[in-house]
């Protein structure tokens, strides 16, 4: 007979494993805070941030700089579908074999195709320019992407496209960056901007990255995630991930992974020995930002969304700020240009929540202070939310 794991222990156990409930563990790290999520999302970078502030409640913008940029125990890297994330650096080589790997070599492909469609060059040309870029970033050590491009002046080169233009820049840093042999280092702004200048990897990292089997990379990075999100479906993690389902199902198979029964009739998995209930955390509050991986860890996200993804994400199923309470989504909130964080409840909670609500938008606010966020990509409920005069709590 296959073990039910109802709606309830899921949200039980996201809360627990993500770090959401509860007391905050004495000399819990960002590292610690990456580790639970496997992977914090980096496409905007205010994510990183918040996600981790959501976690620790406490600013720790200094100290997570310091793990990116100085220590470099957490790394800024392309992964899984094509997405930034920040992860723990000793895990890297697992995102890369498991993920980054096939991103580049469909990029390449992408790229060989738009490059010879519009006559500006070829694979060959394109091997070029792409050696030529890393040899100039090596002897400048640092360098932004308009650097590159005047010691480099192919990287000019203008793709033309019935639906618009395109500069290769852009696209041959994002495939070195895919091949593991570019980062982006420190933003030339503060943490909220998206500008970055770009380094070699081995001269990032005081070792270079295993050249892992991208088959035991997948294993190993199926199992990081059932470990945290489990129990999801196949759909779930070959979404997650951007694998075939024949890589997905061939990860499931390594890990003996244990199938379970979910509200809804679906089936999901779990690790071996990982069947056992977690105990109920308790009520919990938490304002997470765009793009959270809590938020954006499945395909299936009804058992926690519910019917509000209309208004908490965007139409290419982006994810902007959400209220969670006891493991379900429940509102959006927003800072609106006086530094206030509006919040809306989008089903009725009892007041102790609606309370709960209110003190996590305070702490958020005076956390933000003269910093203005502004999701990357906007969700209808954060735009209305942003907009308003004044908070409101539906």
């Amino acid at each position: 007979m296959t073990l039910h794991i109802d709606t309830a222990q899921r949200r039980a156990r996201l809360a627990v494993r993500h770090g959401l409930a509860g007391a905050v563990p004495a000399g819990k790290t960002p590292e610690d805070v990456a580790a639970d999520l496997v992977a914090l999302h980096a496409t905007d970078p205010a994510t990183v941030h918040l996600s981790v502030a959501a976690r620790l409640h406490r600013p720790l913008v200094a100290t997570l700089e310091d793990a990116l940029y100085e220590r470099r125990t957490l790394l800024r890297m392309l992964g899984m579908r094509r997405t930034m994330f920040v992860v723990p650096s000793a895990f890297a080589a697992v995102v890369q074999a498991g993920a980054a790997r096939a991103v580049a070599a469909e990029q390449r492909r992408l790229l060989v195709k738009h490059l010879t469609e519009t006559g500006v060059g070829d694979a060959a040309w394109l091997e070029d320019v792409a050696e030529s870029t890393y040899e100039a970033l090596r002897r400048r050590g640092r360098a932004t992407a308009a650097q590159l491009a005047a010691d480099e002046p192919r990287l000019r080169s203008l793709m033309v496209f019935p639906q618009g233009n395109q500069y290769v820049t852009s696209r041959v840093l994002l495939l070195l960056a895919a091949d593991g042999r570019i980062v982006r280092g420190r933003p030339l702004g503060t943490w909220i901007s998206s500008q970055y200048a770009w380094s070699c990897l081995p001269d990032w990292l005081p070792e270079p990255l295993a050249d892992l089997d991208p088959a035991h990379a997948r294993a190993e990075l199926a199992r990081a995630w059932l470990a945290r999100f489990g129990p999801g479906t196949a759909a779930d993690l070959k979404w997650w991930t951007g694998w075939t389902m024949t890589q997905t199902r061939a990860a499931l198979r390594t890990l003996e992974a244990v199938e379970v029964g979910l509200d809804g009739g679906e089936t999901g998995f779990v690790l071996p020995g990982d069947t056992e209930p977690v105990d109920d955390p308790g009520p919990w509050v938490a304002l997470l930002p765009g793009l959270d991986p809590t938020v954006m860890g499945f395909q299936s996200r009804r058992w926690y969304l519910g019917p509000h993804a209309p208004a908490l994400f965007d139409r290419t199923g982006n994810a902007g700020p959400t209220i969670w309470s006891d493991g379900r989504i429940v509102g959006g909130w927003a800072q609106q240009a006086s530094g206030r964080v509006a919040t809306e409840l989008v089903e009725e909670v009892p007041a102790a929540v609606r309370n709960a609500v209110r003190r996590a938008a305070d702490e958020l606010e005076g956390w933000l202070g003269d910093t203005r966020v502004t999701p990357r990509f906007r969700a209808p409920l954060e735009r209305k939310l942003s907009d308003a005069a004044g908070t409101v709590v539906a």
